[in-house]
């Protein structure tokens, strides 16, 4: 879709009922539903992260999707595809800002250069106790990405009608953090397999774009 006709429809989605966890519980095995009563229950002081969904045109003026590909690391989010953003930090005012902040480390958007359209539904995850809030923003005048080469392996340019292609949401045979062998729902995007917190909010975004475009 046209980047142009893109930002006019999308400035709609501020006025939208958000959907929330009817549209994160699309993208989450019963196990995952499970683990997030139960450990909604005991956690008490999640840390708190924040991240951004982030549109831009291509050179071609078509709509694309930022996401990226995490290095392998010691921990539950290895190597999984993501939206840039992390924890906040002490010099975050708000989540808002912690959201800019990481885009900008981690793929070089300034934060100027960003419209933050609105935030959407917060998402826990059980694995390592973070409540993330998502933004979703808007790079009208994209220059290239340099990413943080300590945090991110690659870039993720996901085209915006691919995103929405009920075609590309799949299930996948998976072992988690909190099971074995079980179906996970996820979005097949660029040949990468998107599940977990990403798919969740993913699908909340789906659901706001549907609506409007």
């Amino acid at each position: 879709m046209d980047f142009n006709i893109f930002e006019q429809r999308l400035s709609k989605i501020k006025d939208l009922p958000l959907p929330g966890e009817a549209s994160h519980y699309k993208m989450a095995p019963k196990e995952r539903i499970d683990a997030l009563l139960e450990f909604g229950k005991l956690s008490k002081n999640p840390r708190k992260a924040a991240v951004m969904a982030l549109f831009y045109p291509d050179v071609k003026n078509r709509t694309k999707l930022l996401c990226i590909l995490r290095k392998t690391y010691k921990g539950v989010h290895s190597n999984q595809v993501a939206f840039p953003g992390g924890k906040v930090e002490e010099v975050d005012i708000d989540l808002r800002q912690t959201a800019l902040r990481e885009t900008y480390e981690e793929v070089g958007v300034p934060p100027s250069e960003v419209t933050v359209l609105r935030k959407i539904s917060k998402v826990y995850i059980p694995p390592s106790n973070f409540e993330v809030q998502p933004f979703i923003g808007l790079y009208k005048e994209p220059k290239p990405f340099t990413i943080q080469e300590s945090e991110v392996a690659s870039i993720l340019e996901i085209s915006l009608m691919d995103f929405i292609e009920d075609a590309n949401v799949v299930t996948k045979k998976m072992t988690t953090s909190y099971a074995l062998e079980i179906d996970v729902p996820a979005f097949k995007l660029n040949d990468y397999i998107v599940w977990g917190a990403t798919a969740m909010m993913m699908s909340e975004i789906k659901t706001l774009l549907k609506q409007v475009l």
